[in-house]
């Protein structure tokens, strides 16, 4: 069982910057790949960028050059550094854990998923 708790969301203006973090439970932590999703209001939760279990990290289209994910698997966390804020990044962000996994875009194959922090971006 894993745990997640996610964390550093708040209002910013656009062109700033935030901080997410994901802090996991568990002794398996660098064996799972870590994913971070987004819901805006009316709209389908939808793939941010993940990094797997072996390291490698992928992006959706729209956040490349904006949004870094690193992960720290001494402390059992993950972030995502995210410059250059936009209006449209609004929305909760979650953290989802897949076992093994190589950082899908679908989130369907992740096991774990935390409740979500807030992301307000005003214009």
């Amino acid at each position: 069982q894993v745990q997640l708790v996610e964390s550093g969301g708040g209002l910013v203006q656009a062109g700033g910057s935030l901080r997410l973090s994901c802090a996991a439970s568990g002794r398996t932590f660098s064996s799972y790949a870590m994913g971070w999703f987004r819901q805006a209001p009316g709209k389908e939760r939808e793939f941010v960028a993940a990094v797997s279990w072996t390291g490698g990290t992928y992006y959706q289209d729209s956040v490349k050059g904006r949004f870094t994910m690193s992960r720290d698997n001494a402390k059992n966390t993950v972030y995502l550094q995210m410059n250059s804020l936009k209006p449209e990044d609004t929305a909760v962000y979650y953290c989802a854990a897949e076992f093994r996994g190589r950082g899908a875009v679908e989130e369907t194959k992740y096991d774990y998923w935390g409740q979500g922090t807030q992301v307000t971006v005003s214009s």
